[in-house]
């Protein structure tokens, strides 16, 4: 369908945020269906760095998408290659036969940090299309549109876990698993109040490394670990780690919280050790040095880390995380808080 009339007056803005996390992996069917017997969960907390798109008109039978950190790009309708570094934006566009459209994509977080940015970006195109054709924006909707879609053109198996952060917002444990006719989450927040979310501010950091991140190979050599029957039993006791991990936020037992996170950690890094690159292992050693624990974002091998401890060893880190990064191009602590709010149409 030719947008470009409908646009022309009436551009669309959909705004999203990205995701730390915790027991990732899980959300991917090829480990929570074989554990379903142990009721396989994931935990992450949505970041108020968002990822905006806008559509805007442009030119009959041709698709555009520009983003920050990447070359723009467009195509004639229906022969964008899905392969392609943008290839899963326009795989949205697709999904609508839409033309006649400019995708324009702008994240407040690092390309390629491991934040789920892409994944949240294609969540904020399936909402804003959503919106131009009058249709609901129902958030569990768009984020399992945007897994498949990911799924279909990633060559690779993948999670749901960044779509439903970005589509929902908050801080939830996740719980993954089969309904009547396809697969569903759960979700479980773990703040009560907008008391005890800003109050967990203090207690939690998060650090770009400098480095771009790409996740396929690590995630490959996890899926195939499991699959070989090499990893079951590890991947049974993340479950039960995660799971620890959100009782101790909610009971505010943030000691008990970084002994979790270092010992999920630590499992991963026995599976592969590559998970945390140098950067990585100085910041995750500096957070275990301070009390606090520390835990790569997505599927690690660069991008960012977040950590959890009390206040004034989180206060101690940070100070110890800026020295380390200040040795690293484009490596900083990232000013981000939780965010509440999920898909937002502007």
């Amino acid at each position: 369908m030719d947008l470009s009339g409908i646009l022309e007056n009436n551009p669309v803005t959909v705004s999203v945020p990205c995701r730390v996390d915790f027991g990732g992996t899980l959300d991917i069917s090829t480990f929570y269906l074989p554990l379903a017997h142990l009721n396989p969960v994931g935990f992450n907390m949505a970041m108020d760095l968002r990822t905006k798109v806008t559509l805007t008109p442009y030119r009959r039978g041709r698709v555009k998408v520009s983003s920050r950190g990447f070359d723009s790009a467009e195509f004639d309708q229906g022969n964008a290659p899905f392969d392609h570094p943008m290839g899963l934006m326009f795989a949205c566009a697709q999904y609508f036969n839409a033309h006649g459209v400019h995708i324009h994509i702008d994240s407040a977080s690092p390309p390629r940090s491991a934040l789920g940015g892409s994944s949240s970006a294609a969540v904020a195109i399936l909402a804003a299309f959503q919106t131009v054709f009058e249709n609901p924006v129902d958030p569990a909707q768009v984020a399992w549109l945007a897994h498949y879609i990911e799924s279909s053109v990633a060559g690779v198996p993948c999670g749901v876990q960044d779509q439903a952060a970005a589509a929902f917002g908050g801080a939830h444990m996740w719980a993954w698993k089969m309904g009547d006719c396809g697969p569903v989450f759960d979700r479980f927040p773990v703040f009560d109040s907008e008391d005890d979310r800003k109050n967990f501010i203090p207690h939690m950091q998060v650090a770009y490394c400098g480095i771009p991140h790409v996740s396929k190979d690590i995630n490959s050599r996890w899926v195939a670990s499991f699959v070989q029957g090499k990893t079951r039993t590890v991947f049974a006791r993340i479950i039960d780690l995660t799971r620890a991990f959100y009782t101790a936020i909610r009971n505010k037992d943030y000691t008990r919280a970084a002994d979790l996170m270092i010992r999920e950690t630590q499992l991963r890094q026995q599976m592969t050790p590559d998970v945390l690159d140098d950067t990585g292992q100085k910041l995750f050693d500096a957070a275990r040095a301070h009390q606090c624990g520390a835990r790569f974002t997505g599927a690690g091998g660069g991008g960012c880390l977040w950590a959890v401890g009390g206040q004034k060893d989180m206060a101690l880190l940070a100070e110890s995380w800026r020295t380390l990064l200040a040795e690293v191009p484009e490596a900083k602590l990232l000013d981000t808080r939780i965010d509440p709010a999920g898909i937002l149409i502007v």
